[in-house]
């Protein structure tokens, strides 16, 4: 199997607390059936602790050009794959 086609390998950093996820991605969130209409996040085989983990990173996203929640990166159209502590990205224009 080969590797993924990707663009930017971006480093997972430690965030100092949870990132709020805009309001235009927790619509997308909801009508793609990932997150109730309470506002909780239902990602199909994820983990709760690992969930939890997942909020309290960040990545400095190259497509956006600032430093987002890895949620809203692990949603994004973009997103390949997560490897050992790097994000794999398309880096077509959002």
């Amino acid at each position: 199997m080969g590797e993924l086609p990707h663009k930017y390998e971006v480093d997972i950093q430690p965030a100092e607390k949870a990132f709020k996820i805009p309001d235009d991605v927790k619509t997308e969130l909801k009508s793609s059936g990932m997150m109730d209409e309470k506002g909780k996040l239902k990602l199909k085989g994820v983990s709760p602790k690992m969930l939890k983990r997942m909020k309290l990173e960040k990545v400095d996203c190259p497509v956006l050009k600032k430093d987002v929640g890895f949620v809203q990166c692990f949603v994004c159209p973009n997103f390949q794959s997560r490897v050992i502590g790097k994000v794999l990205c398309k880096g077509d224009p959002l």
